[in-house]
């Protein structure tokens, strides 16, 4: 096999993934990446524990995205199974969790990414940090500026993987879309998603700001289309937290169409509105508070329907128990892109070929969420980020060695 040049922009998790197929396959792989080290918004992201992604069935994994034909090609060739068999061979076990996401054993992304980063060393591949990509040259040739000053490079191959536009502190800045549209590329603009929402408290919920809502349900539209057994919080701007980011895409759309949204909580989704209503009537002569405590409605959910419900309605039982299984809040914007977990939006299906190759940059690849889908948190953003970056891989290599 001729060891063909390869030069990925990027070095998240798309990138990286595509190092290691390249070089397995015996390219000759550089990495250039703009910050002064590798893989940041992958360490941030797993601070908290890394969701790598998620153990059920491809039929409902799928429909996570909102381009799930056009993913699922991809997610074939590097699947959960694939994902966590991939994490072995680097001596790094996982284990699925009881909503069914995935997690290495040690939890923390940076012993993954470490262990990652020596395989690659180990097969040749070079990473260049602080490498910021400005474009291509007329003759096609990459420039970067970098701290010896500008840097010119050429390969036979290209692969861009540098992600979407938020966190722009950890790398992805979405500079790319300019670059990429004055060359014929199209573009989905960027718009936040798994972000949080605007909306305006009185004062029965300032005490609560930073609280969590557990054990909530909510929808948009319609209860069927619901997200059950999650949570949120209320902030200072307004909610956030994994109910609100499962949601972000209808209420996203919702917010660009009518200006603004409605997120429909029922805040105990365990029990009928005929039992609660039995509850909040069953408690005696008691204040409205410990009624309320007891039927499950204390703290940031009482603040909630006192939020939205009369005064004179508190001491019905009835309107309580409705508006407690349908709360409106009322959003009135998204939170900047740049404060946002992902984006949607990017290099559309059309411009690329059924390998991720430009249609209008021969011989240059994209992968990773730069490409135009979406996706909740909840493990599905890496493992699309990680199997584009194989199926770019992939193309890269029916090319060239055809």
């Amino acid at each position: 096999m001729n060891h063909k040049h390869i030069i990925i922009i990027g070095a998240g998790p798309a990138g990286l993934m595509a190092a290691d197929v390249l070089s397995a396959a015996g390219m000759s792989v550089d990495v250039y990446e703009s910050k002064p080290s590798v893989g940041r918004k992958f360490l941030m992201a797993g601070k908290g524990g890394l969701n790598i992604t998620h153990n059920e069935p491809i039929c409902d994994f799928i429909r996570r995205y909102d381009q799930p034909e056009w993913l699922k090609p991809m997610i074939d060739t590097f699947d959960a199974t694939m994902i966590r068999a991939w994490m072995e061979s680097l001596g790094v076990d996982s284990f699925v969790g009881t909503s069914g996401r995935v997690f290495p054993l040690e939890m923390k992304a940076a012993p993954l990414l470490r262990r990652w980063l020596s395989s690659l060393k180990k097969r040749g591949v070079r990473v260049h940090c602080r490498h910021y990509w400005q474009g291509f040259n007329d003759d096609g040739s990459l420039y970067f500026k970098s701290v010896d000053g500008e840097i010119t490079a050429t390969a036979d191959a290209t692969i861009l993987a540098l992600g979407g536009g938020s966190w722009a502190s950890l790398g992805s800045d979405g500079a790319w879309v300019d670059i990429l549209a004055a060359k014929g590329v199209k573009i989905n603009p960027l718009s936040p998603s798994n972000c949080g929402f605007k909306a305006t408290w009185s004062e029965f919920i300032q005490p609560h700001l930073g609280k969590p809502l557990k054990n909530i349900s909510g929808w948009v539209g319609t209860p069927e289309e619901g997200i059950s057994s999650s949570e949120a919080v209320l902030t200072t701007y307004g909610i956030e937290g994994g109910l609100v980011y499962a949601l972000s895409r209808p209420l996203r759309e919702e917010v660009i169409a009518n200006g603004t949204a409605t997120l429909y909580l029922d805040l105990l989704p365990h029990i009928t509105e005929a039992q609660l209503v039995s509850r909040l009537t069953s408690s005696g002569k008691q204040s409205t508070d410990n009624t309320w405590r007891k039927a499950g409605l204390e703290g940031v959910k009482g603040a909630i329907i006192r939020e939205l419900l009369p005064k004179n309605k508190w001491s019905d039982s009835s309107s309580v128990a409705a508006c407690v299984k349908q709360c409106p809040i009322v959003l009135t914007g998204m939170q900047p892109i740049d404060e946002a977990i992902s984006t949607a939006g990017g290099v559309m299906r059309e411009s690329m070929s059924k390998d991720l190759m430009l249609h209008a940059l021969p011989n240059v690849y994209c992968a990773g969420e730069m490409l135009d889908w979406d996706a909740p948190t909840g493990g599905y953003l890496l493992t699309a980020s990680f199997a584009s970056g194989v199926f770019a891989a992939n193309g890269v290599l029916k090319t060239l060695t055809s």
